[in-house]
């Protein structure tokens, strides 16, 4: 079999065993997937600007939060119905990262870490200055009657758990399958290479600029796609979502999972969940337990999960 056929009936496989899982899980295990899949949706946006374009990021917090907020304000101010909201966070998302990524790439390296990290913590304080209409930190939560998705005469409910899985993975499976195609795409394969070798594809005439700002606005895009749905799955919003941490979650959650891979985000999430979860159940000093786990993951995973299967044994995974 080629590899591009094992690698696609594997993200087929992947997408079928999170299904069949909706229908074995437990009500407390569903809800932490329903979690985790959201949140791999934001890694998998930080991935395709980190892993595949090389652009060390700290400020992608504020483009998850851009689609939290884009979504979670209009329907708890204004009353908006749930596809409307979502088609707002969506251009909240695509504005901000349009706008960062122009000024942002203008640097490289460091600068470029420490312009997105202050970008974003401009973002952060935004949301406490304007806490008239955020509640800052203390937050927002939705109304149940709005939260609500209404598809060709079907009314989703999304407080209902097993509804809420269904659609955190159908917006995984569906990033998933953009994720596949862009990075095997002509365009794809011009990112890796702008990470490899910059200075060699600007002197066989491409566009580096463009290409790296297409890069960034995909991946903010996505990463306003996971905050709009966590607001309107969990019914939730505050400015926590726009912090340090947020930013730093993701990086982390790649490089568990394997950068430059598509399934490495979804692995790095859920592996980091459920970490802190066990270890959380059995003592209070649960992140020195899950640190120390890290190192040992690190020390013989050095790619990460995903990265170092494909580096040692299966080639062929994208």
């Amino acid at each position: 079999m080629m590899a591009g056929a094992k690698s696609f009936w594997l993200h087929v496989a992947v997408v079928l065993v999170l299904f069949a899982l909706n229908f074995l899980l437990p009500e407390y295990h569903r809800g932490v997937f329903s979690r985790a899949m959201v949140l791999a949706v934001f890694a998998m946006g930080y991935n395709l600007a980190f892993g595949y374009t090389g652009l060390l990021s700290l400020g992608h917090a504020m483009f998850f939060a851009a689609g939290l907020y884009g979504a979670g304000l209009p329907i708890y101010h204004l009353e908006w119905s749930a596809w409307p909201a979502l088609g707002t966070a969506l251009l909240a998302g695509a504005a901000l990262a349009l706008a960062v990524g122009f000024l942002a790439l203008r640097t490289a390296g460091v600068a470029f870490m420490i312009v997105t990290l202050m970008f974003a913590q401009v973002f952060y304080l935004a949301t406490l200055y304007f806490g008239a209409y955020t509640r800052g930190e203390e937050g927002l939560v939705l109304p149940q009657a709005a939260r609500a998705l209404p598809l060709l005469g079907w009314n989703l409910v999304l407080t209902d758990p097993p509804t809420r899985y269904m659609i955190a993975l159908t917006l995984l499976a569906s990033v998933l399958a953009i994720t596949f195609l862009l990075v095997r795409s002509p365009y794809g394969r011009s990112l890796i290479a702008i990470r490899e070798n910059e200075e060699r594809m600007r002197m066989l005439g491409y566009n580096v600029f463009a290409n790296k700002l297409g890069a960034v606005v995909v991946s903010g895009v996505i990463c306003a796609t996971a905050g709009a749905a966590y607001g309107l799955l969990f019914g939730y919003i505050g400015s926590g979502f726009a912090s340090i941490q947020y930013s730093i979650l993701p990086l982390l959650w790649v490089l568990l999972g394997g950068a430059a891979t598509t399934l490495g985000p979804i692995i790095g999430t859920l592996f980091m969940f459920y970490a802190v979860d066990l270890a959380s159940s059995y003592t209070s000093a649960y992140m020195l337990v899950v640190g120390l786990a890290l190192i040992l993951l690190i020390l013989f995973f050095p790619k990460g999960i995903v990265g170092t299967i494909r580096e040692r044994w299966l080639p062929w995974l994208p």
